[in-house]
């Protein structure tokens, strides 16, 4: 499901830092540290154009795929016995309706008020690809995340293994150029270091326990409420961290850190815990 070009500051923005941080590392840090025509200098430059590759080609992808689009003809069945979890509103108990866009809501999806439209389980909406990180997308989104945050510690290291290769041979020989380049690229790596590894880590979090973003704020509540009320609160979507995994990044583990097809479901419909229950229960 692809959806329309809409490009916007934002987008922009990160653009025009992977191309800077790509010359950058490869025609400035790599150049000044090894040569390009020397074996590691090649050796560093290829590695490094292969990760800003995947960068680019995971963030197309997040971009332009569309997240997942409630069908128009969507109805709950509250008679399927096996579908025992309806989600349902938190005022009133009825089954979770849009007023927007004027149908029903499958559970864990959302309204995403800039798509103006449900999205199915959508995690959030992500300025920095004018996108909602969704059902379709949360993958390729992911895997952007890990070669960014790769590639940002990659440019981190050949940055100050350059300078001090600079030191050792004679400061002066760095041109007042060369200095604005290294000091740039400084304030955007670090920083996107540090921001990147904490958006990965938070992700890795949510997959091991299957949780969205907004799903993850809401159990703080449900929780709240459960240990008000004497009960404990479990999210019934949490199968164990290896189901979990496979089910965001696909059940070939060699894959998962490929851009290819993580789920093959339809998002209308998740596995939870009273599933995996009654196939534990059921006499084989």
């Amino acid at each position: 499901m692809k959806r329309s070009c809409r490009f916007s500051l934002p987008v922009t923005v990160v653009s025009l830092a992977i191309g800077y941080i790509y010359a950058s590392t490869v025609f400035v840090f790599v150049e000044q540290w090894f040569g390009l025509g020397s074996s590691p200098g090649i050796m560093n430059a290829v590695v490094f154009t292969s990760i800003a590759a995947m960068c680019v080609l995971t963030y197309t992808r997040a971009m332009f795929t569309d997240p997942g689009r409630v069908p128009a003809t969507y109805m709950p069945d509250i008679e399927d016995c096996d579908n025992p979890v309806h989600e349902i509103k938190r005022k009133g108990g009825d089954l979770r309706y849009c007023q927007k866009c004027s149908h029903y809501k499958p559970p864990r999806a959302h309204h995403c008020r800039v798509c103006k439209r449900c999205v199915l389980r959508m995690d959030h909406h992500c300025i920095w690809m004018n996108n909602c990180v969704g059902h379709a997308n949360y993958k390729v989104f992911l895997l952007f995340v890990l070669y960014a945050v790769i590639a940002c510690i990659y440019s981190l290291v050949l940055l100050v293994g350059s300078l001090a290769n600079d030191f050792e041979r004679d400061e002066e020989k760095t041109e007042g150029s060369a200095r604005i380049i290294y000091v740039t690229c400084a304030l955007l790596v670090v920083p996107l270091s540090v921001a990147l590894t904490v958006l990965f880590g938070w992700n890795i979090y949510l997959i091991l326990h299957n949780k969205t973003t907004i799903e993850y704020h809401e159990g703080v509540r449900a929780m709240w409420l459960a240990e008000k009320g004497g009960d404990v609160y479990s999210h019934p979507y949490d199968l164990g961290a290896y189901e979990n995994l496979i089910t965001v990044l696909g059940p070939n583990i060699f894959c998962w850190v490929f851009p290819t097809l993580g789920r093959t479901d339809s998002g209308l419909r998740f596995r939870t815990i009273y599933d995996k229950m009654l196939s534990a229960s059921s006499p084989k």
